[in-house]
């Protein structure tokens, strides 16, 4: 792997590290300064469509400019956003900070810097390895948020310490692209003259994949985090060990995705994984004790991570290289705004129906995205 390969996995630690923290933090200091369940549902949808909005920004500067000075460009907003993390405690500024600053309120990430870091992990990559290089780099990114997660339990009584840290981790990864060599960005006319053989394909997959993301917005690591501070009554440390955890075990399984892939192939390993994962997910809403919703929930995180790299990989294999920066905007564009509406949609539930129902809701409709994904790239190659 390239240079720009190494840096950009440098990059991925330091953000990933603060998101760990933040995506426990956020919920309940929102919680804590006044926001209910409605409230808290909006702010996350709020943080997940401004992450959409810049992922189908930054496609044109990265592909005119090159993705140095486009990551360069985003990370300055990281910085602007802890500043006012540290300047204010009034909780919609603290969502305006968070939309600005791409806040992943997920256990997995989403928005502008994955689509162009996985480009440029592809292109610093030789072919045969490409499924083990995704797997280490979403690896690199589990494991520094799960241990961002526990470090809510050491710094909980804290925020602004965490705010802090998300300071620093903006500024380490801002020293990471300046480092990169940059690469020349690429004329509008060679772009329209090699075409877009792929765009059917790449909708059809922005729009399962957007399925998928409607279906994970119900029960993102936030929301999860909220079920579980207002079900059981856990504590910031609690919850902070639980998702170190849950990152821990979602390392483990894009570990399992690079050994099983080259033996049961892309499709079979993103599918079947995906499914099992997610009968486990409706199964935390069953369970009567925070134990064992705990248990479920590491047990799904076992297995529920393993379509990450096997997905990227084949997305980046289906297409020709010029166009994805374009398949790769398009699918986490698609994947990152139909989060956006479960959210606010769940908080209401959540309030009105039962804090269960999410649970169900998004394990359903996962399935159901596994049953069409498979029926519709079982016999692509790539």
């Amino acid at each position: 792997m390239s240079r720009n390969g190494r840096l950009v996995f440098v990059a991925k630690t330091a953000r990933t590290f603060c998101y760990g923290f933040l995506g426990v933090l956020f919920p309940v200091y929102l919680a804590e300064h006044g926001m209910d369940a409605r409230q808290i549902g909006v702010a996350v949808t709020l943080t997940l469509l401004a992450s959409a909005g810049m992922t189908f920004a930054i496609r044109r500067p990265a592909e005119r400019y090159g993705a140095r000075a486009a990551l360069l460009g985003q990370t300055g907003l990281i910085v602007v956003s802890a500043v006012v993390f540290l300047a204010t405690q009034q909780p919609w500024l603290v969502v305006i900070a968070a939309m600005a600053g791409n806040l992943a309120v997920g256990t997995g990430e989403t928005g502008p810097f994955l689509t162009l870091e996985q480009v440029a992990v592809t292109r610093a990559t030789p072919r045969e390895r490409l499924t083990t290089t995704l797997s280490l780099y979403n690896l690199a990114g589990y494991g520094a948020s799960a241990l961002g997660a526990a470090a809510v339990g050491r710094a909980g009584a804290s925020p602004r310490i965490l705010f802090f840290v998300f300071l620093l981790g903006g500024l380490v990864q801002m020293a990471a692209y300046a480092l990169m060599r940059p690469d020349p960005g690429r004329a509008p006319v060679i772009r329209r003259s090699a075409g877009t053989p792929s765009r059917p394909l790449i909708h059809r997959l922005a729009a399962l994949f957007a399925l998928d993301s409607l279906a994970g917005g119900f029960v993102l690591q936030s929301l999860i985090a909220y079920w579980f501070y207002t079900r059981f009554g856990m504590d910031l440390t609690a919850l902070g060990w639980t998702f170190f955890g849950a990152q821990i075990l979602s390392g483990l399984s894009l570990l399992l995705a690079a050994r099983l892939a080259p033996r049961l192939g892309l499709v079979n390993t993103m599918v079947f994984s995906h499914l099992v994962s997610n009968v486990l997910l409706i199964g935390i809403a069953l369970a009567p004790s925070a134990g064992l919703a705990v248990a479920l929930l590491l047990s799904r995180h076992l297995l529920s991570q393993m379509d990450v790299p096997t997905r990227q990989s084949f997305l980046m294999l289906a297409v020709q290289d010029h166009e994805r920066e374009s398949a790769a905007s398009l699918t986490n564009m698609s994947r990152t705004l139909a989060q956006s509406v479960s959210p606010a949609l769940t908080g209401w539930v959540m309030a009105s129906v039962s804090l269960a129902a999410p649970f169900f809701l998004g394990g359903g409709l996962k399935i159901v995205y596994d049953l069409l994904l498979y029926r519709t790239i079982r016999h692509l190659e790539t």
